[in-house]
């Protein structure tokens, strides 16, 4: 007797596509997280430099903001420590950004925190 295998392939397909689906989100999930450290760390690392050339508190913070594009720039936050009413010259200053990144990847976010907060921080010395 001869069964008929049409519909094997169809029924393989419905039960691996999905599985491949969130391996391939949860990859994008991951580069985009990796993307986003990198830029926020490069964004400490310039932010800190107008700190350390004298500016004021107020125009870090600007900076920060302008110069970060990801996603919304209200969600970054700035923490400059020492303030610049207390700063001078010869001290460190320390800037550190703090952003979070929602996951695409569905039902991730039962399993791991969400959002991801990335935190970076960078000091110099005042001039």
């Amino acid at each position: 007797m001869i069964k008929s295998e049409r519909g094997q392939s169809l029924v393989e397909m419905a039960l691996a596509l999905p599985v491949l689906l969130i391996i391939l989100m949860g990859i994008f999930d991951v580069g985009r997280i990796m993307y986003t450290y990198m830029h926020l760390e490069l964004a400490t690392q310039e932010t800190v430099r107008l700190g350390g050339l004298g500016r004021d508190d107020a125009a870090i913070t600007e900076f920060a903001r302008d110069y970060v594009h990801i996603g919304d720039p209200d969600l970054l936050e700035v923490s400059i420590t020492p303030g610049d009413t207390t700063r001078k010259s010869g001290d460190y200053i320390r800037v550190s950004l703090q952003y979070p990144v929602e996951y695409v990847t569905p039902f991730i976010s039962n399993i791991l925190p969400s959002p991801v907060l990335l935190k970076t921080d960078s000091t110099i010395r005042v001039e």
